[in-house]
């Protein structure tokens, strides 16, 4: 077995058997393409069934000085979970990766924003253009609902269900899950399709994506990073602001105001509630308040 059959059985797998999306899929495949650029420029010649554990230690060690710590334990990850699969599969008896341990790395917090700075970030907007109108509901998307991306882009018009309070979102895997929607989301996302996008030439194939480019097809993941990233230079705020801030900010203005950790998580989608959990490390100033107003010993 070659590195080129093996990333494509790999891929299948991981596509069909563990129902990762395009984009995790491609990480894991970026990460063994490393290895195989590695192992060309070092002169080595080995297959995925052959290489041994002193040559995967060499690469991730190479690795080390080019990367930082957490994009070097996302690699050792990726690629203990490429041998895991060759084991799985009775390609190889052992995963060479098995004793390999990650760097240490502290767990991350989210940047989240201040409801004060959405709305500022909001006012930034030019109403007076047809874009402006689509931005607005977008932002308002992300946060009144606390979308991925990903997620926001692939909305469908035939997946709100305003009546009865709800979105259709298709999360990680291809997962369906009902998001709940407020009557402020709602009413731009109405004047958005109401007064702005039944205007647009739509192009075949696009006729029931919400949300449009001037050319009447899907918007781009990079365009809502544009989007964003302008507003916030405009609005002045000196953050690090993505459109997944949002969905932070989403999640943690909840959970400050009271919303229980399992909703949270149900919206979100997140698969385990320990990645909800990371919220809880954000501000823990409410805490105090909840144990008052709700402990029978208070």
């Amino acid at each position: 077995m070659n590195w080129d059959h093996a990333i494509k059985d790999y891929t299948h797998y991981l596509r069909i058997e563990r129902g990762l999306s395009e984009n995790s899929i491609i990480n894991y495949v970026l990460d063994l393409k490393r290895l195989i650029l590695f192992l060309k420029d070092s002169n080595i010649e080995t297959t995925p069934l052959s290489i041994e554990k002193e040559i995967l230690q060499q690469f991730i060690f190479e690795t080390a000085k080019l990367v930082n710590a957490r994009s070097q334990s996302r690699i050792i990850s990726g690629l203990k979970s490429f041998f895991n699969y060759l084991v799985f599969e009775d390609y190889r008896d052992v995963n060479p990766m098995e004793l390999i341990e990650s760097p240490k790395i502290g767990r991350k917090l989210p940047d989240t924003l201040s409801v004060e700075e959405i709305d500022q970030i909001v006012t930034q907007i030019d109403l007076s253009t047809p874009e402006g109108e689509r931005n607005r509901a977008i932002i308002e998307t992300l946060y009144g609902c606390g979308l991925r991306v990903s997620e926001l882009i692939e909305l469908k018009l035939s997946n709100l269900f305003f009546d009865e309070g709800y979105i259709s979102v298709t999360g990680k895997g291809d997962k369906q899950r009902f998001v709940p929607i407020g009557e402020t989301t709602q009413k731009y996302i109405n004047i958005y399709t109401h007064e702005i996008r039944n205007h647009v030439d739509i192009k075949k194939g696009h006729e029931d994506t919400l949300f449009l480019n001037r050319r009447g097809r899907q918007l781009t993941r990079a365009m809502i990073f544009t989007i964003v990233k302008r507003l916030v230079e405009k609005a002045g705020i000196h953050k690090q602001v993505s459109p997944h801030t949002f969905r932070h900010s989403f999640a943690t203005h909840l959970l400050e105001n009271g919303a229980d950790l399992r909703a949270i998580q149900l919206m979100l989608g997140h698969e385990s509630i320990t990645t909800t959990e990371i919220y809880m490390h954000i501000d823990r100033s409410h805490l105090s308040d909840i144990l008052h107003s709700f402990h029978p010993r208070r």
